[in-house]
């Protein structure tokens, strides 16, 4: 007499001993027909089962796993998907035409349906960039108008050139860069209850300290603490204090900014030629001088001490800082092995 069950409405386990139940009374002499009429399923999965057993033994009766396998019933197909994630890795919003700045989910979402006339929901959209490897993390900003031609002249022409002329002139090459700190700033963060901002006490008033600094591929860091903004006068009292003490040719590499190229330091650079020499990195390419990272580390490191309460204060953390640095060539060498200035190690 035929079982009334749904055979599919069934825990995986109890599905699982209804096939070997069915496996045992065919091989006992009980027709598939009547088995299948006892277990409440179709004659033709008596037969798959049996042949399964006969493949695999008892393991291949436990079933695989219920559900969509990886890959079936996706909105996207393979060529949608790697269109979509190309896209995103190599354009921003913006540059598509697109009412967003950076790449959210809803960016995300619009740019598959223009592309593909699909519109999915936030959730499916997340699960797609979670399998893509992609996830949310806070942009660099770079100027528009930036050389990418001209920095990879930098690198693959320009900068050997002067490392090759430095070995052969035995000069030093310094890396050097201006940066300032301001109580104001919160360059670190604290841990807090969930929902409960930390609150950190300091002046109202605003002050700032400004330092021009200088290191090697070596371990090398000299460094100058001034006020107000980088002059001619400022900037030529680094250049004499460097090459006082220096014992042999320095090649000082800069930025673009205009005091750097400034015609009282360029004569002064002239006549002192065979001491000095001043090197210029392409414009808007700041995350190739190597000295960022020094400015960065200071900036951290000063967000981790307490609160100046006046200028004096933070002067002489900044001061403290650098000198704490000076003494570990080991660190200031750390800085030549992030990616984007490795090539000057």
């Amino acid at each position: 007499m035929p079982i009334d069950r749904d055979f599919r409405s069934l825990s995986p386990t109890a599905q699982a001993e209804l096939r070997r139940v069915a496996v045992n009374m065919v091989l006992g002499g009980t027709s598939r027909v009547e088995v299948a009429c006892a277990v409440g399923v179709n004659r033709r999965f008596v037969g798959e089962w049996l042949h399964a057993y006969e493949r695999g033994g008892d393991a291949a009766l436990s079933g695989g796993r219920r559900g969509r396998r990886p890959g079936e019933q996706k909105a996207l197909n393979v060529r949608q998907e790697a269109m979509i994630r190309r896209m995103i890795a190599s354009k921003c919003p913006d540059q598509l035409q697109l009412p967003f700045a950076l790449w959210t989910r809803e960016a995300v979402g619009q740019i598959i349906a223009r592309k593909t006339g699909i519109s999915l929901s936030l959730t499916a959209i997340g699960t797609y960039l979670a399998a893509w490897g992609f996830t949310p993390q806070k942009p660099i900003r770079r100027a528009t108008e930036r050389n990418e031609v001209a920095i990879k002249a930098w690198l693959d022409t320009d900068y050997p050139k002067i490392a090759k002329r430095a070995k052969k002139q035995g000069a030093e090459i310094h890396w050097a860069d201006e940066t300032g700190v301001s109580n104001q700033a919160n360059y670190g963060r604290s841990f807090a209850p969930q929902g409960e901002t930390p609150v950190i006490p300091r002046p109202a008033a605003r002050f700032t300290q400004s330092m021009i600094s200088s290191v090697t591929n070596l371990g090398t860091l000299r460094f100058m603490i001034y006020d107000g903004a980088l002059n001619t006068r400022i900037f030529l009292n680094f250049l004499r204090r460097l090459v006082k003490d220096a014992g042999r040719k320095l090649f000082v590499i800069v930025d673009n900014l205009r005091v750097h190229h400034a015609k009282i330091v360029m004569a002064w650079v002239a006549e002192n030629a065979d001491r000095i020499e001043l090197f210029f990195l392409p414009p808007y390419a700041p995350e190739r001088n190597p000295d960022e990272y020094l400015n960065n580390d200071v900036k951290q490191g000063l967000g981790r001490r307490s609160t100046p309460m006046d200028k004096a204060t933070m002067k002489a953390g900044l001061r403290s800082h650098m000198r704490c640095l000076q003494r570990r060539p080991d660190k200031v060498r750390a800085f030549f092995q992030a990616p984007d200035v490795r090539y000057a190690a």
